[in-house]
């Protein structure tokens, strides 16, 4: 063999050496690609895809929720956070824009052009593909910085990378926030629901999106385009009943006793009588610091022991039950009684009522007086009496919505702890609990003709300004608490409360303005050394055509100030309902019908005056007035300063 063959033949067999290792390099590259495709597709090399790309939940925006006045009371805000790619950018495009970039950002913000375009050189340098560039911005904000040189560019030449929260915004600030609420998602998984956002949260809540985000240095997540997967889908509007001036109102003024008192915390609902709409709900208690904050609903959730408010209660079964009538004599003595000769029931008056009405022992709130109504015609069978409570209603929750209402405490003879002193106790308020609004609202009946209605929060549910995709109208819990007999003569108790000089509220009494309704100065840790008080009025107004309900508890006020109900809360409460009545117009018109004797004359300005002072300014000048409405002047058919002519008529 040659030298030349020889060669070749070495030749070949590198080059099927070659060929065999290629083939074989080829097998196992072709076999590990399969590998990888049907046996690693959850890993892969060892990586998880979700570990590189994800998809990230959008948390959609809120519906708004609405006073009953279209004011805002809670909206959804968006707010941006920018951030930039500096490897997206290329070289040439920062070079020249870069110092443009810093000046425009030092613009919006405190920090020196100089310091911004170092920070924008160094993230350019060490190939930073998530540098913070602001925060927590409005939409108009982001707007600017959009406009910026190089993030004017589209994302894959700008690196301009934007993200957007939601956020939720009470515009009227601390007013309301309770009844308002929240719902918020916990550690564990499980949501918090609390007030309207939480009772809805259904309605509130929307659909979430989704977007795509690919993971980058430092474990920071890059979104991977600037549009969504999935686009959230917005929740549906809440409207309510509530009024933001009747809200205001009743804030500042329960807020201002608080103050006055150094009470521990209070409560003041507003309620309208006919429909149950509340206008106005306001619950503040005390910090260590002494403030005033909207720290639990009180009127919803907290039921206790209501003291002299539930005389009414008491009043109405003996009268249903006829074992007193309203001129019935109470002998109440020296305003003393004993029960297994240690336990006292004393009235506030010192020496006692002697002999009185039991109408009187209602409105002078003789603790003795209803003491016998109750237990010397219901302790042979208390549970005649106890049954009548429960046929009020008075044993059950209204019902809300809301989460947490609190459920009422009416102990019934076959309790396995019930006692002796269970009834003459339950007959003044106490060894009983019931919240703050269920007393309202059965207050409201009274108000009402017996009709009560349930307390409602939401008038309608919307989508988008849309026609209402659910509508909440009224709702009757019961059509008649009592006979009409009985509601007339509980009515006239309750005015003269107020009206008549012995009533416990007759501080509040105002000739413009007629109010029914009760006190209560109720004890609490009375077992111990250091007893303190909840004070309370509940009642409604007008007397006449009862527009309003309210009531106003008090817990824990300083007894070197005062504590009693007539003190504390009936002064909330009047001022609550004056302030509604003159300072909120209303739907009013004057017309004149005929001119008398007067020449040279005009017609009087009479907007923004009382209805009373307007009838009488106009009186003066001969004018016979004709009255649509009540309350202040919004309107007049003649304008200001029209001449009067003799004998007139329009």
């Amino acid at each position: 063999m040659s030298e030349e063959q020889k060669f070749l033949k070495k030749l070949m067999q590198r080059f099927y050496l070659l060929v065999t290792l290629i083939l074989i390099f080829s097998f196992i590259l072709i076999f590990k690609l399969i590998h990888i495709q049907f046996y690693e597709n959850e890993t892969g090399l060892g990586i998880e895809p979700e570990s590189i790309v994800k998809n990230v939940i959008l948390e959609p925006s809120r519906g708004n929720i609405y006073a009953s006045d279209g004011n805002i009371l809670a909206t959804s805000i968006p707010r941006y956070e920018l951030h930039w790619d500096s490897v997206t950018t290329d070289d040439y495009l920062f070079e020249t824009e870069k110092k443009k970039l810093a000046d425009s950002i030092s613009s919006l913000t405190s920090v020196s052009s100089k310091s911004l375009l170092i920070k924008l050189e160094k993230a350019k340098k060490n190939k930073n593909r998530y540098l913070l560039i602001a925060k927590n911005l409005s939409y108009s904000d982001y707007q600017r910085y959009k406009s910026f040189p190089i993030f004017n560019q589209n994302v894959y030449r700008g690196g301009l990378i934007v993200e957007q929260e939601i956020k939720r915004e009470h515009p009227l600030g601390k007013i309301a926030e309770r009844i308002i609420g929240y719902e918020k998602l916990g550690n564990n998984g499980s949501y918090y629901r609390v007030g309207l956002e939480g009772a809805f949260s259904e309605y509130l809540r929307g659909n979430p999106g989704i977007r795509l985000k690919q993971k980058i240095a430092n474990g920071q997540w890059k979104p991977i385009s600037d549009s969504n997967e999935k686009e959230p889908t917005e929740g549906f509007d809440l409207f309510t009943t509530l009024d933001v001036n009747i809200q205001e109102i009743v804030h500042n003024t329960l807020l201002g006793q608080l103050e006055k008192f150094e009470a521990e915390h209070g409560t003041a609902v507003v309620m309208e009588v006919k429909t149950g709409e509340i206008k106005a709900i306001a619950n503040l208690g005390r910090t260590d610091e002494g403030k005033y904050y909207e720290k639990l609903n009180y009127a919803v959730g907290e039921a206790h022991e209501p003291g002299s408010t539930f005389k009414l209660m008491g009043m109405i079964a003996a009268l249903e039950d006829k074992v007193i009538d309203y001129n019935s004599l109470i002998d109440t003595g020296k305003g003393e009684l004993k029960f297994f000769g240690k336990y006292k029931v004393k009235d506030s008056k010192r020496g006692g009522h002697g002999i009185i009405t039991a109408s009187k022992a209602f409105e002078v709130s003789s603790n003795v007086g209803l003491v016998k109504i109750i237990y010397d015609n219901y302790k042979d069978n208390p549970k005649k009496f106890i049954d009548r409570l429960y046929n009020l209603g008075l044993n059950k929750t209204l019902g809300l919505p809301i989460k947490g209402e609190g459920i009422p405490k009416i102990p019934y003879p076959t309790d396995s702890n019930w006692d002796g002193l269970d009834l003459p106790w339950m007959a003044y308020g106490y060894g009983v609990a019931i919240t703050p609004l269920q007393t309202l609202a059965f207050y409201n009946a009274i108000a009402n003709d017996g009709e009560m209605v349930k307390p409602r929060f939401i008038s309608q549910i919307s989508n988008f300004g849309n026609l209402p995709t659910k509508v909440f109208s009224k709702q009757t819990l019961n059509p008649s608490v009592c006979s009409k007999e009985t509601l007339n003569k509980v009515q006239k108790m309750l005015f003269n409360v107020v009206d008549k000089k012995w009533g416990t509220a007759f501080s509040i009494k105002d000739e413009l303005l007629s109010m029914a309704g009760k006190t209560g100065t109720c004890q609490v840790d009375y077992t111990s050394d250091e007893v303190q008080y909840i004070s309370s009025f509940v009642g409604y107004y007008p007397v006449e055509k009862p527009e309003y309900s309210c009531i106003v508890v008090i817990h824990r006020p300083n007894k070197s100030i005062g504590y009693y109900g007539s003190t504390v809360a009936a002064p909330v409460f009047k001022t609550i309902a004056k302030k509604i009545f003159n300072d909120i117009p209303k739907k009013i018109e004057i017309s004149y019908s005929e001119y008398t004797d007067l020449y040279n004359n005009t017609v009087p300005n009479v907007e923004g005056l009382d209805q009373n002072e307007a009838i009488n300014k106009l009186k003066n000048k001969g004018i016979t007035v004709k009255v649509k409405g009540e309350g202040i002047v919004k309107s007049q058919s003649i304008k200001p300063g029209t001449k009067i002519k003799k004998q007139q008529k329009l």
